[in-house]
């Protein structure tokens, strides 16, 4: 009785050993990375007629972005340490906010000089790839916040009509670029540029 009681503690050692040993040998979760700060909807352009709607901040790129021919060749395809947050009102006006965070402070510079740069050439890529839309770039100014900010316009017409005008920004803060797009129908003169600028330095603010 005594040599049985002694087996059944010493299995019952081994067998709390082999666990603990397998509960120690298990590789940690890694957790899962923060994403930066992002706008709300109270900090963008106000709407005359209608509120903007805020969507979640969520992982990885958007299927427009993908798309985007002023973004895609920087932003698609890139789902690792990115995220975006989408905007809506009732009636026309859009807008979306995508954010990177790089492993290093030079490889967020190489972004945004690439993203800056595909923004200022992409209307020549868009009448290239359309003959039948016209496409004019305005250069609004850089803005003094954080490691830098750049704001642009582009106006879009189809040969079908079609008036479309945008807002863009890229921004960086440290090793996260961060970039703001608001679009509606209409053209340059519709464009809320001066409460865009606000936007975009509250946008690079909220980065970290």
């Amino acid at each position: 009785m005594p040599k049985r009681t002694r087996a059944g503690t010493l299995l019952a050692l081994a067998v709390t050993g082999l666990t603990l040993g397998a509960t120690l040998a298990a590789p940690a979760e890694a957790a899962a990375p923060k994403a930066p700060g992002f706008l709300k909807a109270a900090d963008l352009p106000p709407h005359p007629s209608s509120a903007w709607t805020a969507g979640k901040v969520t992982a990885g790129v958007p299927e427009a972005v993908e798309q985007d021919r002023c973004l895609s060749m920087a932003l698609g395809g890139h789902g690792s340490g990115t995220w975006y947050r989408e905007f809506r009102t009732d009636l026309d006006t859009s807008a979306r906010q995508i954010s990177v965070r790089s492993s290093t402070t030079a490889a967020a510079k190489g972004r945004f000089a690439r993203l800056d740069k595909d923004v200022k050439s992409c209307a020549a890529r868009i009448e290239k790839a359309d003959p039948e839309t016209e496409a004019r770039l305005k250069d609004y100014g850089a803005l003094r916040v954080e490691e830098g900010a750049h704001v642009y316009g582009l106006h879009t017409v189809t040969s079908r009509g079609a008036s479309d005008v945008r807002l863009l920004s890229v921004g960086r803060d440290g090793k996260t670029v961060t970039v703001v797009d608001w679009g509606q129908l209409g053209g340059f003169r519709d464009a809320p540029v001066k409460a865009f600028r606000k936007t975009t330095v509250t946008a690079v603010n909220k980065l970290h």
